[in-house]
């Protein structure tokens, strides 16, 4: 049966909003990452057939398939094409799909999957909101649609509002929020300070740490944040940062270890993807979860090590009550709540954390969901070798 090994995996530090990768040219955030990972992999570059990355709102420097200029700005050889995926946050981890599926399939040997976004020079849902004006339409993808409005009515299609139903539906109040937002800083800052990044990060310039991870925050600074939709319980503490950053990563088949003299870490063990109520959003890692085990024939108790983006408190709390997984596997070294969700980079940079940290721990399942707009998920299952 074919296998498809990851053989290595970087990432930027992660820049706060307006921070210090913030005037940095996406390409360049791609580009930096893709020759870190074709030096430390030791292969000859012009042996990748082909570069997969995840990237949302492809406008303006992130337009013209991001994936190529970034190989091309890395100065990497010409004859290796790229493409641009699009599942919402989920799309580098789809791109880590694809290149996997790929290798699986036998039809090539070495692909990079990846992801970029600097969400400080092309702010969130701009396409959407570029586009409405001249189009004469409600911003928002779906506005003007008749097959839309003929399935789901006029019912707000917003993250803030899903994150908001599933802390009702699941009983999680603002405080149970805090607690997990005030828990992923301190884990963030132990991992930076016991240098669990260090291997996994590759420095841009004076930028070697993550930016967003508070020291100093609290559950009284918590307290006393405004909510983001009036009466609700979801605050800016408790919700993912804006942030900039790439992570790449390079996977190969049997055969391309073989010729290429590489080192496997670790093998692609399953992947999959579910849908769920788009309106509600947030919650399919729940069904994708249980869909993935069920196929696997794996229970939650022999995954060792999870990542499962913390796009908002609720979608972690509530999965960890509906899967009954032990808290102390689940985003050990922090989240995006502290760490930051550059939107179409998270996915692979999660991969790269989760990587890393089996290595580190000596583990041996790894298991990364996250919940995606028009209410899907990807699950990805890797074994350490």
């Amino acid at each position: 049966m074919a296998e498809a090994y990851i053989v290595e995996a970087v990432r930027t530090p992660v820049g706060r909003r307006g921070g210090s990768l913030a005037g940095v040219h996406p390409a360049d955030l791609g580009a930096h990452v893709l020759k870190e990972l074709v030096t430390r992999a030791g292969i000859d570059p012009a042996a990748v057939e082909d570069v997969v990355f995840g990237c949302l709102d492809t406008v303006g420097p992130q337009a013209g398939d991001i994936a190529r200029t970034s190989w091309l700005a890395a100065g990497l050889p010409e004859e290796v094409p790229g493409t641009t995926v699009d599942r919402q946050c989920g799309s580098s981890q789809q791109a880590v799909h694809f290149a996997a599926q790929a290798v699986l399939s036998g039809t090539q040997d070495l692909v990079v999957a990846g992801g970029v976004q600097n969400m400080s020079m092309v702010p969130i849902a701009f396409a959407s909101r570029q586009a409405a004006v001249p189009l004469g339409l409600t911003e928002g993808p779906f506005a003007g649609s008749e097959g839309w409005r003929a399935r789901y009515g006029d019912q707000p299609v917003n993250q803030f509002a899903g994150a908001e139903m599933i802390a009702a539906k699941w009983g999680i109040t603002r405080r149970d929020q805090e607690e997990y937002a005030l828990r992923s800083h301190q884990r963030a800052v132990r991992a930076i300070d016991e240098g669990r990044f260090e291997r996994e990060t590759v420095p841009y310039g004076d930028v070697t740490t993550d930016e967003g991870p508070r020291r100093d925050t609290s559950l009284e600074k918590m307290a006393a944040l405004n909510p983001v939709i009036d009466g609700g319980t979801v605050t800016a503490a408790c919700s993912s940062q804006v942030s900039d950053g790439a992570a790449a990563l390079l996977l190969a088949s049997e055969q391309a270890v073989r010729e290429h003299g590489l080192t496997p870490r670790a093998r692609v063990h399953h992947l999959s993807v579910r849908g769920e109520d788009p309106i509600r959003m947030l919650t399919a890692p729940i069904p994708a979860t249980a869909h993935a085990l069920k196929k696997t024939g794996l229970s939650l108790d022999a995954i060792d090590l999870v990542e499962i983006n913390e796009a908002f408190a609720p979608v972690v709390l509530a999965w960890l009550k509906e899967t009954g997984a032990d808290p102390d596997k689940v985003n050990v070294n922090g989240g995006a709540i502290s760490l930051g969700h550059p939107l179409g980079a998270t996915g692979a940079k999660l991969m790269t954390t989760l990587l890393h940290e089996l290595i580190r721990t000596g583990a041996r399942y790894g298991l990364q969901t996250m919940c995606e707009g028009g209410g899907q998920a990807n699950v990805t299952i890797i074994e350490r070798l």
